[in-house]
């Protein structure tokens, strides 16, 4: 069972999160595109359109009155003109759908549903890695709120099974940190990152 969050702390934390990965899509500069990231698979241009495509799909769902996503996955997403812009209107509307309660419900992707609060917390996290392979890639800062790093450590071990973590799965396996490192290190090796990946 995962911990139970506070859903208006989570929301502030995800969107002070979000305002930081605005600034960081928005300063990739053409010529860091096609550049290698953390997440292996992707170069920053396809790790950028990734993240922003699935922002966009939580947001749509949770603003949806049934909770349902427009989609149930994002192949052949590419991001808008101007993806800063992008992540901050994804923002607005997921920060008024959780005022209006959203999280109260399902987010449905397809067939699958998640419980919102649930989905909120998973979010929370995921993009406070992702914010990092991005600002890591491009050689900018990365520093989320301490709280919403706390509430990430708290919430993610038991969504980090065998099922999901491990060679060729969702997650990498752990990399181990050592035990007095930043909660953002320790975020990043639970989460199958190494905080010492440097793109060179």
């Amino acid at each position: 069972m995962t911990e139970r969050i506070d859903i208006e702390q989570t929301a502030d934390q995800l969107r002070a999160v979000l305002d930081e990965l605005a600034g960081v899509v928005g300063a990739i500069s053409p010529g860091q595109q096609d550049g290698p990231t953390p997440c292996t698979e992707y170069t920053v241009r396809q790790l950028r359109d990734h993240v922003l495509g699935w922002l966009t799909t939580f947001a749509d769902g949770f603003a949806d009155p049934g909770g349902q996503a427009p989609q149930a996955d994002i192949s052949g997403y590419h991001a808008a003109a101007d993806p800063a812009a992008e992540v901050r209107s994804a923002a607005d509307r997921l920060g008024q759908a959780l005022r209006d309660g959203a999280a109260q419900r399902p987010l449905r992707l397809g067939e699958a549903a998640m419980p919102g609060e649930m989905a909120l917390g998973m979010i929370l996290w995921e993009y406070q890695v992702h914010g990092w392979d991005l600002a890591r890639a491009t050689g900018q800062k990365w520093s989320p709120p301490a709280d919403a790093t706390q509430a990430s450590l708290s919430f993610a071990p038991a969504m980090l099974t065998d099922d999901y973590q491990g060679q060729g799965k969702a997650f990498a396996p752990p990399v181990d940190v050592p035990a007095g490192a930043p909660p953002l290190d320790r975020l990043l090796g639970l989460s199958g990152r190494d905080p010492a990946w440097s793109p060179a």
